[in-house]
């Protein structure tokens, strides 16, 4: 039955056949609860891990970008996801950018986005995360702001403050194309301008992350200006990272050169980014220690994908662009290799198998960078 839904809303344009998977999946949340959760519905205590205070059931979360407004909360709950984070959210409603905006890359299992953050605003947002009091998940919110805002730290002071009641944390959106001036707040003054607000509005009621973009190569070995940005944000006192966002290039895919040049700008996600996302989680995790947990995501599309980038040093998941192409089992999938790959290998647990991997040798440890992470 998902096999068939997928291929006939793989014949429909991708932005139309969100849309319809939205609807089913609300209608299927409502008249069908019980039946969903016990379709897709897996759980073991090895799996089970509490970070930042918080009690995740598992590692694979939804990622940002898929339920902008928290429309489905409840579904995701029910689907088997450890937590979700909605958004993108702007404080206030945003079209986003023009149609069309969605690709996807059937030869690479991949998606190119320019969606520009459309959102229905955080007023809207709220009042659907206050009827989430029953979900058992951690939900985090994913903020930003739109490109050519007149006062872009004050828009992410108060989405964050409007949304602070309602977020078991928040992720600080830096690596869309938001900017200041047409300046990056992925450029570390630009950062530390950001987060000397925001943080001293937030305190410490909810852990606070920072979301990062992929780097132009898998061999990450050193990079100053990524560890320019880790040093502001550990600085300012934010509670992790979520490493990593999509990616502006085109390396390593599959499909043609004509096609690609068709589809234009937007970000890439998918399995092409994975070598890099799991490679940029192990050069965070190198930097910043174990006491800042990373949020992984990147092209994860199997159990092996996940064990890897938990390896590499993630605490957690998330997934997006493998749901579209292998369908909602996909999170069961992925829980159950897990199980089994943890032990087999005599793990009992998910926080004993983080940063299990050997650490990037050639970058600078802990010791030698020009700050010293602080808890």
């Amino acid at each position: 039955m998902d096999s068939i839904l997928l291929r006939r809303l793989f014949g429909l344009d991708p932005e139309l056949a969100h849309r319809l998977g939205f609807g089913a999946a609300w209608l299927a949340d409502r008249i069908a609860p019980a039946y969903l959760e016990k379709t897709f519905g897996f759980d073991d205590p090895v799996l089970h891990q509490e970070v930042w205070g918080l009690n995740f059931p598992n590692p694979i979360g939804l990622a940002a970008g898929c339920d902008k407004n928290a429309l489905l909360v409840s579904f995701w709950d029910r689907l088997g996801f450890g937590h979700a984070e909605v958004g993108s959210v702007t404080v206030n409603r945003s079209s986003g950018s023009s149609r069309p905006r969605l690709f996807r890359l059937p030869e690479d299992r991949a998606v190119i986005n320019r969606l520009g953050l459309p959102s229905k605003g955080s007023r809207r947002v709220v009042q659907r995360l206050s009827r989430c009091s029953a979900i058992k998940m951690p939900i985090g919110v994913s903020i930003a702001r739109v490109d050519g805002s007149s006062s872009a730290i004050k828009d992410y002071c108060q989405c964050a403050l409007r949304l602070l009641p309602y977020a078991d944390y928040l992720t600080i959106n830096i690596s869309c194309p938001n900017t200041i001036d047409g300046k990056s707040f992925e450029v570390p003054e630009h950062l530390d301008s950001l987060l000397n607000a925001l943080m001293d509005e937030l305190g410490d009621r909810v852990p606070v992350l920072v979301k990062l973009s992929p780097p132009d190569t898998p061999k990450v070995i050193y990079d100053s200006q990524t560890e320019a940005l880790l040093e502001t944000a550990v600085r300012h006192g934010v509670n992790g990272f979520v490493v990593t966002n999509t990616a502006k290039d085109r390396l390593g895919l599959v499909t043609d050169k004509e096609s690609l040049d068709a589809i234009g700008d937007g970000g890439l996600s998918g399995p092409p980014i994975y070598p890099r996302a799991v490679q940029m989680v192990r050069y965070v995790r190198s930097c910043v220690g174990p006491d800042y947990p990373i949020i992984g995501v990147g092209g994860i599309s199997s159990a092996e994908d996940a064990y890897q980038m938990i390896r590499a040093g993630a605490s957690l998941l998330q997934i997006y662009t493998a749901l579209i192409y292998e369908g909602p089992k996909l999170v069961q999938s992925i829980k159950r290799g897990l199980v089994q790959r943890l032990k087999s290998s005599g793990y009992t647990s998910i926080a004993s198998v983080v940063g299990t991997a050997p650490g990037i040798g050639e970058s600078a440890s802990v010791a030698e960078l020009p700050f010293t992470p602080s808890v």
